[in-house]
This record gives C-alpha cells, structure tokens and sequence, in this order.
C-alpha cells in the first residue's frame, strides 16, 4: 500500500488551493506534465477545466493519471505470428 496522500498546493487561474495526492500519483501527474511541455499548474489548470463540479480536483486528476497511463498502452496484435 503506499503512503498517505501530501497536500500541495497549486495555482489555478491566479487562485491558490491545494490537493492530496499520493506520491506514485504525484510524480506520474510531474511526468505527463513534463511530457506535454507544461507546468504542474497548468495541467492542473487544465484538469480542473474539464473536471465539471461532480468531483474533486484530487478525483479528477487521479482519474487523468489513469487514462493518460491506459492510453499509453500499445495494443496486442491480433494477427498471427509467422
């Protein structure tokens, strides 16, 4: 099991907050934002935007992660192999 969520805090749109997040989350959440030349707060930025008001910004970036991390997954083929 990992360690407890560590708030940290953001900047989103000129407004301070903050979010708890594991730390296999955090560093997964760094690295998409490295890989897309952003900073962490504009991808929270970004996160928030399309979150709408049915979750959390912590849910929302969890549920982010995982479909960056799903959509990196290179599909089997399903021909034969000769």
């Amino acid at each position: 099991m990992t360690a407890r969520p560590v708030k940290r805090s953001l900047t989103l749109r000129g407004h301070r907050t903050s979010v708890s997040l594991e730390e296999a989350f955090w560093q997964e959440f760094r690295t998409i934002a490295d890989e897309k030349h952003l900073s962490i707060n504009e991808l929270a930025a970004l996160v928030d935007v399309e979150r709408g008001v049915e979750s959390g910004l912590a849910s929302a970036i969890r549920v982010y992660i995982l479909r960056e991390v799903k959509a990196r997954r290179t599909p089997v083929s399903d021909a034969p192999s000769s």
